[in-house]
């Protein structure tokens, strides 16, 4: 898709996936592309390029799979048929934490980025966590890429850094920025 195509010419749509739907082989494959481009193109989920496909595919698996039992949620964006951009939002074993969770793997394909589809999915994920009466939401970002300019945007505060938490490449140690927001 061309640079600068607005964001209603996306034809984008939010979907809450079902415990029952995240064992989809198509939705695996979508989101295992997905993963895939974004971790080529750069992006900080959790991988370095070139991207390691079986690795990708066995987090994957493990994170459908906490789906797929009822532990986690999973939003997807679909441009048509095609899931396009997920996030996880994770739950915690303990029970003094059942009122927030762990936003996690937040991603769209790259030819979507810079054209609200991030924008659209964290709203996505957000109106989840409300379904769920969740009063809070953290993750963490990447030092050294400004990703979190992004989340601040939806009401996220910067809350603490973990220095050299991140080990991109050997002499390439990044922070780990955590942010939190209240629902």
């Amino acid at each position: 898709m061309p640079v600068g195509t607005s964001a209603p010419d996306l034809a984008l749509a939010f979907e809450h996936v079902p415990a029952a739907g995240a064992r989809s082989t198509s939705l695996r494959e979508d989101l295992l592309e997905t993963w895939v481009a974004v971790t080529d193109a750069g992006g900080a989920v959790g991988f370095v390029p070139p991207a390691d496909r079986v690795a990708i595919g066995a987090t994957l698996d493990a994170a459908l799979e906490r789906v797929a039992d009822g532990r986690d949620a999973l939003g997807v964006l679909r441009q048509g048929e095609a899931a396009v951009g997920m996030g996880f939002l994770v739950r915690h074993s303990s029970a003094l934490r059942q009122h927030w969770r762990t936003v996690l793997r937040v991603m769209v394909a790259p030819e979507l980025q810079g054209q609200g589809a991030g924008a659209q999915l964290l709203e996505g994920l957000h109106t989840i966590a409300r379904g769920l009466s969740l009063e809070q939401l953290q993750l963490t970002v990447r030092g050294g890429t400004g990703v979190e300019g992004f989340y601040e945007r939806f009401g996220y505060t910067i809350v603490g850094r973990h220095p050299g938490a991140v080990r991109v490449a050997p002499g390439d140690d990044r922070d780990e920025i955590l942010l939190v927001t209240r629902l």
